[in-house]
């Protein structure tokens, strides 16, 4: 699908643009010098796995050398920042043989894939940043912020379970499930956005904020892909079946969850939306999106609707 949620949502408008690609180390930084910032969030990347799988260089060279293209930017042009955070995933840790648990901060990273590697590599690049170079009392302060399959309208990413199903229910066939056993951290798009804004609060008053933080849902919102796909079903008044996919795939992890204790309780950050609300926003944006609804008022309704959870 051509069409873009930055578009349809009008997400632009009113706001000054600059379009350029993160690997470009000096438009990054005259960006950056013209734009003259105070909080600097980095969400760009290349975000699919199965992509790194094809095209391993171009994974790390947006997601890491991007990132250092950034971080340095703040470095050599970033004079008015005082906040940094650097958006990465969940998948940047190692993920160990042995029984599942939460994911805490301090956990080894690590990754069996070009794309979690790549986000591992992002997270020491940014700790290394900080060390290095803004480490004073009046440097910028640089964050990390870690969250994983979130959900959310507007998503048609290749190879990712949401954007799939939607695609299978608009053309009235099943969805084909490599997974189904696979149990994931699901939380809605605005649970991990709302907590990189409080993220860069806490930044802006104090450098104790400059580290890694996890940002995951309830423990019980750690959900199977089957489950995912048979509530969704449901959602969808049984336009949506399934069926497994028996192609060949990487070895994926059985079990990912995130512990989120520390974001909680020193940035007093909860996820106000659980699964169960997350699917049924996420229907409902796509039932007004196929109806012809004004996207950008639905987005906005939504993100209300959140703020006052």
């Amino acid at each position: 699908m051509a069409v873009s949620l930055y578009k349809l949502a009008a997400v632009g408008a009113g706001m000054r643009e600059h379009a350029l690609d993160v690997r470009d180390a000096v438009a990054v930084r005259e960006a950056l010098r013209g734009a003259r910032p105070e909080v600097v969030l980095h969400l760009a990347g290349q975000p699919i796995v199965a992509r790194s799988l094809e095209d391993p260089l171009m994974t790390y060279d947006v997601n890491v050398m991007g990132t250092a293209n950034v971080l340095d930017a703040v470095r050599v042009a970033g004079e008015g920042v005082r906040a940094v955070v650097v958006v990465t995933s969940d998948k940047c840790y190692e993920n160990p043989a042995g029984p599942p648990r939460r994911f805490v901060e301090g956990d080894p990273l690590g990754g069996g894939d070009p794309y979690s590697s790549s986000k591992a590599c992002a997270e020491l690049l940014a700790a290394a940043y900080r060390r290095a170079f803004f480490a004073a009392e009046d440097s910028p302060r640089v964050a990390t912020a870690r969250a994983g399959n979130v959900i959310g309208g507007g998503d048609w990413g290749r190879e990712r379970l949401i954007p799939d199903i939607v695609r299978a229910v608009r053309a009235g066939v099943p969805v084909r499930v490599r997974n189904p056993d696979a149990v994931r951290p699901w939380q809605h798009v605005l649970n991990p956005l709302s907590g990189y804004l409080l993220l860069v609060e806490h930044l802006w008053r104090s450098p104790s904020a400059a580290r890694a933080w996890n940002f995951g849902p309830a423990p019980q919102d750690a959900r199977a892909v089957s489950w995912i796909v048979q509530r969704l079903a449901v959602l969808w008044d049984g336009a949506l079946s399934w069926e497994p996919d028996t192609g060949s795939y990487p070895l994926e992890a059985s079990h990912l969850a995130l512990d989120s204790n520390a974001a909680q309780r020193d940035l007093a950050w909860r996820p106000a939306w659980d699964l169960e609300q997350a699917l049924e926003r996420l229907v409902e944006w796509h039932r007004a999106q196929q109806g012809g609804g004004d996207m950008r008022e639905m987005s906005l309704a939504q993100i209300e609707r959140y703020a006052a959870a």
